[in-house]
């Protein structure tokens, strides 16, 4: 037997070890098992070539737990070792410098054991006294004995042990005696390991049997050695695409839409499957689904650094070596492989969007509810992205039907354009509760789109500033879009200077202050404001408006950091007064009438003053004040923009009842 110590410059690594990778101990066995892996692959490699000789036998790396011993047991039938094989690569460690790289690497735990070959001290993260049995495959070798009980001592001598390969027992500290349970370490084996190369086997199989679970003789095997993305897509069907999905994720219950298999060797090395799943509100639910693997070990399902952030919607695998297995955010965020990486996914991802568009466009409109949120935040964040999904993302209308929106532009450019030659694109959030609207826009020829979507208001206005530079071959013709409720369709598209009404100053100021009187008081949250205009005769008599910018803003203040200020003000509604109906000019008729005229002289020559602005205001306010037709048209305008609810509602319709039931007066 001999002792000696690790070769470290410092007596504390192991400090560290505990230290400053406790967030991450659970990656002890990850790295234990990668190393078991490596092992046996590597005799395969030299069986290979013929450098090993005969049957290989028995390959599988083995897990077990011994709760007496209070230890845990990681055994491969790989290469092993042989003492000196032991030394150098257990004994002397490529760390020099502890203080220096305790204080360069304290915040960046992640970046510590695999930069620096730590990989096999990371079970000294959970044991205290961790031991080797090795016998390499070498003719006539020795096999070797190493322990060492977390500090720089260690001791190593021959042993016996009857087959080729490595035992590493790692005896579990007081503390963490969560790895003596089989419920954590068949979790741990299954989250790093499901699809590793090498079958991995953790105690029996088990089925329920008369009432109890049984134990049968055939062994656990945890992994699949051969996922499908490592399989040649010529090999699988749609089927095995889905069957893996469900492997993946064995709790989804929604089929994926469609799937991308990814397979690229230069000028770096990538493999993989992502699947589009079904996404229709609430981004953050459905994202860190997209798993990395480095030759097929598990690392992260957190891969914002290596995909662009819309992709993190996606679902699926991405394996690379060139990506390896602890990494820091840093790294990812430099490192050139990780940007062709992430280049070559964008492409690969708009390519077979772009694709399934030329090729069989019935299928992809069918798929388009489902994945626009996907494309809109592509659109919105990748530049390269926006370049080639702006030829395939669709706009649907109220009609069901889906066009591009250079497609949509074509459809509406000749009616839907203002006397200014702007291009105005009309929509609605809720087709029921604008439905007023709709029918006033539909009776001009104009078409209207449903924009409900999440982001349907940030890629509105994105398209908005790009039509400032992408003409399409009308430089003259900008783009807005608009609610079809945020004005009058007279004032929406313009195509004549605004009708004039023949009304004074004081007749629309009497209207407006008769009106403002009667309208539920404003909150925090509501403003309103009143207005008269001449829209047509055949609109409501009141209707109300919202000023599309304002709204706008609080709906992308939802959305967007920074603009808290928008999402802090009230909702503000204009009630526009038409003044071309009936129902109003006989409204204003009646205020202008002798009897409102010689009520407004007796008041004047009461206080001795002559007739003013001010005074005839209040006359007419208050003759209008108590009519019931003043309520009603109020609650008919909010009744059509779905704002009259509760005790106002049931007000309105009482007071409908009552106006119905009011004797009959012939002309």
């Amino acid at each position: 037997m001999s002792k000696g110590n690790i070769g470290v410059t410092s007596d504390n690594i192991f400090p560290v070890i505990k230290k400053f990778l406790y967030s991450d101990h659970e990656i002890f066995l990850r790295e234990l098992i990668s190393n078991a892996v490596d092992a046996t692959q590597k005799l395969k490699t030299l069986s290979s070539v013929g450098e090993v000789k005969g049957d290989l036998g028995d390959l599988r790396v083995r897990v077990s737990i011994n709760k007496a011993k209070k230890t845990l047991t990681v055994s491969d039938h790989g290469i092993g070792m042989t003492a000196e094989e032991v030394d150098k690569y257990i004994n002397q460690i490529a760390f020099s410098g502890a203080e220096e790289f305790v204080n360069k690497y304290k915040d960046r735990t992640e970046a510590i054991i695999g930069h620096f070959g730590l990989g096999f001290y990371s079970a000294f993260m959970v044991s205290k006294k961790v031991e080797i049995f090795s016998l390499s495959y070498q003719e006539d070798a020795k096999a070797v004995h190493w322990s060492c009980e977390g500090d720089p001592e260690y001791t190593m001598e021959e042993t016996i042990k009857a087959e080729r390969g490595t035992d590493i027992v790692l005896h579990i500290d007081d503390e963490f005696s969560q790895y003596l349970e089989d419920a954590t370490i068949e979790g741990l084996l299954k989250k790093y390991c499901k699809f590793l190369p090498v079958e991995i086997a953790f105690g029996k199989k088990k089925e329920w049997k008369d009432g109890k679970e049984v134990e049968l003789d055939e062994e656990n095997i945890i992994n699949d050695i051969n996922p499908a993305w490592t399989r040649k897509p010529a090999d699988l069907k749609d089927e095995d695409y889905d069957k893996f999905y469900h492997e993946l994720y064995p709790m989804q219950m929604d089929e994926p839409l469609f799937h991308i298999h990814l397979n690229v060797d230069y000028p770096f090395n990538l493999t993989g499957i992502l699947y589009f799943p079904k996404i229709k509100s609430n981004l953050d639910v459905h994202r860190n689904k997209i798993q990395l693997y480095c030759n097929q070990v598990y690392v992260t399902d957190e891969v914002e650094n290596i995909v662009p952030e819309y992709l993190t919607l996606l679902h699926g695998v991405i394996d690379s070596p060139d990506i390896p297995l602890n990494v820091s955010r840093s790294y990812l965020q430099s490192d050139n492989n990780v940007k062709k990486i992430s280049g070559y996914i964008t492409k690969k991802v708009a390519d077979k969007l772009a694709e399934m568009f030329k090729n069989d466009r019935e299928n992809f409109v069918s798929k388009w509810d489902d994945i626009k949120m996907f494309i809109q935040f592509g659109m919105l964040t990748d530049e390269k992205f926006y370049e080639k999904a702006k030829d395939f993302a669709l706009l649907k209308n109220l009609n069901g039907d889906y066009f591009t929106l250079k497609e949509y532009k074509d459809k509406v450019r000749e009616n839907q354009v203002d006397k200014d030659g702007n291009m105005v694109i009309l929509y609605t959030q809720d087709a029921d509760a604008n439905y007023t609207y709709i029918e006033r826009a539909k009776a001009k020829g104009y078409d209207v789109l449903l924009m409900n979507g999440e982001l349907d208001v940030h890629t509105m206005s994105q398209a908005e500033q790009r039509s400032m530079t992408e003409t399409d071959g009308h430089a003259d013709q900008k783009l807005r879009f608009v609610r079809v409720d945020s004005d009058t369709i007279e004032n929406l598209i313009k195509k004549e200077e605004t009708a004039k009404d023949n009304y004074s100053d004081e007749q629309k100021e009497g209207l407006r202050k008769a009106f403002e009187g009667m309208l539920p008081s404003s909150e925090d949250k509501l403003r309103y404001f009143v207005t008269c205009e001449p829209a047509a005769s055949d609109a409501l008599p009141v209707f109300l408006t919202q000023n599309e910018f304002m709204r706008r803003m609080k709906e992308m203040a939802a959305h967007q950091q920074g603009m808290s200020f928008y999402g802090q003000m009230p909702d503000q509604y204009n009630l526009v007064i038409n003044t071309a109906h009936p129902l109003i000019q006989e409204l204003v008729s009646k205020m202008t009438s002798e009897e409102v005229q010689e009520e407004v002289e007796k008041k004047a020559e009461k206080e001795g003053e002559a007739p003013t602005k001010e005074t005839v205001i209040k006359t007419v306010y208050k003759l209008t004040d108590e009519d019931e037709k003043l309520h009603q048209l109020i609650d008919i305008a909010l009744l059509a923009s779905g704002q009259l609810k509760g005790e106002a509602l049931a007000k309105f319709v009482n007071r409908s009842v009552e106006l119905l039931t009011q004797p009959y007066i012939p002309a």
